[in-house]
């Protein structure tokens, strides 16, 4: 049987060194701060920013929302942006995404001070993660490469299977086990025989978004299984990519969903900004 990754219990690891670190700063008189915007109502997207909120209070940075109506312009969400970049008290930046149909994705993350990218999605921290040298990297991403490190797992030299090609998790976290000198394949819809190419896999990572695609007998003997998919299914269970149940009986280690990867995402935010408040310091 698997052992179980637990990402609560790493997340806090990581949180109480986090707040260390703010607590250090603000003796300096530096208080890192975030800014959240939120555009629209979307109910998935205010659980999401009032989770954030209260990891901001609880490790002691600085919480700013702002809060758009589904209506707002491309141009008021600018406008909010630009008065941020330029906020001294504030050190990350994170718009709340899916925004409207009216808004320009694309457009507005360009428009976030690449020193104060907290999501690490600017194509100015894109590129500086792909060349080696990055400045933020991608929360959820960056929380799967914690998890390794807080768990002892090697990636030098092993096969690492990523399904899924988002700019969000899929292509970044290629990156960075390519960076740790793993051996990479990038899975999408159009792979052939999938299964065949998860089965070579030392480590699967799994960021998909489709309830329990991959299966069980999919994963070799002793694989690693990293699950980052959350899918809601019957209304109120969640499950991940993977068929937990299954994968767990010929993993070495699987991360659960809830409760694996979803708890580091807030947290690497959390770290880009006190990493961003820190920087201040330099200037």
């Amino acid at each position: 049987m698997a052992k179980i990754i637990d990402g609560k219990k790493i997340a806090a690891k990581i949180r109480s060194e986090i707040a260390a670190g703010v607590q250090e700063l603000k003796t300096k008189g530096i208080t890192p701060g975030l800014a959240v915007v939120l555009v629209g109502d979307d109910p998935a997207s205010r659980v999401y920013v009032s989770m954030k909120e209260k990891a901001c209070h609880d490790t002691g940075i600085f919480s700013d929302e702002y809060k758009l109506g589904a209506d707002a312009s491309e141009a008021e969400l600018l406008a909010l942006i630009d008065k941020l970049n330029n906020d001294s008290r504030i050190h990350g930046i994170l718009v709340q995404l899916p925004l409207p149909k009216q808004i320009d994705t694309d457009k507005v993350l360009e428009a976030i001070s690449p020193s104060k990218d907290a999501d690490g999605f600017h194509p100015y921290n894109v590129g500086r993660l792909s060349i080696g040298k990055p400045l933020f990297q991608p929360c959820t991403p960056y929380g799967v490469m914690q998890m390794f490190k807080e768990e002892g797992i090697d990636l030098n030299g092993k096969e690492v299977v990523v399904i899924g090609r988002s700019n969000i998790v899929g292509k970044p976290i290629a990156i960075m086990c390519l960076a740790e000198n793993a051996t990479v394949t990038l899975c999408h819809s159009r792979t052939h025989d999938l299964p065949a190419v998860v089965r070579r896999a030392d480590i699967v990572i799994a960021a998909v978004g489709r309830p329990e695609m991959i299966k069980g007998d999919w994963i070799k003997e002793g694989a690693v299984v990293i699950d980052v998919g959350i899918n809601r299914v019957d209304e109120k269970k969640l499950v991940g990519d993977v068929d937990f149940a299954a994968a767990s009986e010929r993993a070495s280690a699987i991360t659960p969903v809830p409760g694996g990867v979803g708890p580091m995402t807030i947290t690497m935010l959390l770290y880009n900004t006190l990493e961003s408040a820190k920087r201040t310091q330099i200037k």
